[in-house]
């Protein structure tokens, strides 16, 4: 496979590196701290037109490749993990099944103001008791005639109270299991539909991660997004595109935590020397960026079979599985040889360690990437 990039990508994504360092970093440890959402960030995105990227230009977007895509969605990792999910969810989880299951006047209606970053887009698919399980759903469809009505709980979405658009799935008929739930396009501002607890987070903290609830919410029967009872299909293939954003965002909070580790174990010194010197920290730092590699190279496999619209079921699942666990490992190594100073809140090494452990958690936990791996091999 060729994972290279033209001169026109290359300049995207040298634009967006500059725009990291420049606008991104310097208000990472703030949001964390103030447990701020990203507004100007995602404000200075939409000028740039980058909330669209790979949105075809006939809807407004730029029109650029999803291993651009994908590469965006790395470096704003980098930098700042919540800044990496905003942009992740809107592009992965509500963009891609609106290009791929919406009607051509949903398309048309939607995409143009998600390009533009008019509206910002939450997916809506957890329950208390819907994680893993989506089939467990308890949140309902009616079809009352001319209309849909809507009622249930959704939690742990990220964007919550900031996006415009919700992309929400519900039981239609409950007899069916999965084949019963469908999907549904939910504006904010639909009588009945509110906000109920923001989480409280171990990480992340610049990302809105709400409770939405719908009270005898009124759909138009236009909100339906594919067909009656296709809501489990879609969920499960918006899925597979957002596991390949959470590789790469796992590979930014990696490489990120090593880029800051660098000049540190350079200037701290012990027994009369820099720790860089000593075998045991150059032996660390070389698996680190090995195993970086490695992951960022599964993550590339899978965007590139996605870019060229081939099933990566499995390979997007290890890329999943893989740059997450190797994001984990590599902060606490990170924090670990930056020694004391890496425990306080004065050097980013904590804040990647927190932001690392939901990446093993969200769209689909890595126990269940390893039953997906095992499952597409034909182990069942």
């Amino acid at each position: 496979m060729d994972f290279n990039f033209n001169e026109m990508e290359l300049d995207i994504i040298n634009m967006l590196e500059d725009f990291c360092v420049n606008e991104v970093k310097p208000l990472a440890a703030e949001l964390d701290e103030q447990e701020r959402f990203p507004t100007e960030t995602l404000e200075k995105l939409s000028e740039m037109g980058m909330m669209g990227m790979y949105i075809p230009e006939e809807y407004g977007g730029a029109g650029l490749s999803y291993n651009t895509y994908t590469a965006a969605n790395e470096i704003f990792n980098k930098y700042c993990a919540s800044t990496g999910c905003m942009f992740e969810v809107h592009g992965s989880l509500v963009t891609w099944p609106l290009l791929t299951y919406g009607t051509e006047e949903q398309k048309q209606k939607y995409l143009p103001k998600m390009a533009s970053g008019e509206m910002l887009g939450a997916f809506g698919l957890t329950e208390p008791g819907a994680g893993s399980d989506a089939s467990g759903q308890k949140t309902t469809a009616v079809d009352n005639g001319d209309h849909w009505l809507l009622n249930g709980t959704k939690c742990f979405i990220t964007n919550g109270y900031y996006a415009s658009l919700y992309l929400v799935f519900a039981m239609t008929d409950k007899e069916k299991g999965t084949k019963g739930i469908s999907a549904f396009l939910v504006e904010k501002g639909t009588p009945g539909f509110s906000f109920g607890t923001k989480e409280k987070k171990m990480g992340i903290h610049g990302t809105a991660t709400y409770e939405l609830v719908f009270e005898d919410v009124k759909l138009p029967k236009d909100a339906l997004l594919g067909k009656v009872g296709e809501g489990f299909k879609i969920a499960m293939s918006t899925l597979d595109g957002g596991r390949i954003s959470i590789a790469a965002q796992g590979v930014g909070i990696a490489q990120g935590a090593l880029n800051e580790l660098i000049p540190v174990i350079k200037a701290r010194k012990q027994f009369g020397r820099s720790i860089a010197s000593f075998q045991n920290t150059q032996f660390k730092v070389a698996e680190m960026q090995t195993e970086i590699d490695a992951a960022r190279l599964l993550v590339y496999r899978a965007s590139q079979m996605k870019q060229d619209h081939k099933p990566c079921v499995k390979e997007a699942a290890m890329a999943k599985y893989y740059a997450t666990k190797t994001a984990n490992d590599v902060a606490r190594m990170c924090l670990q040889l930056a020694g004391g100073i890496g425990f306080t809140r004065e050097y980013p090494f904590e804040r990647f360690m927190r932001d690392a452990k939901i990446t093993e958690i969200y769209e689909g936990t890595n126990e269940i990437q390893r039953i997906i791996i095992s499952g597409e091999m034909g182990i069942r």
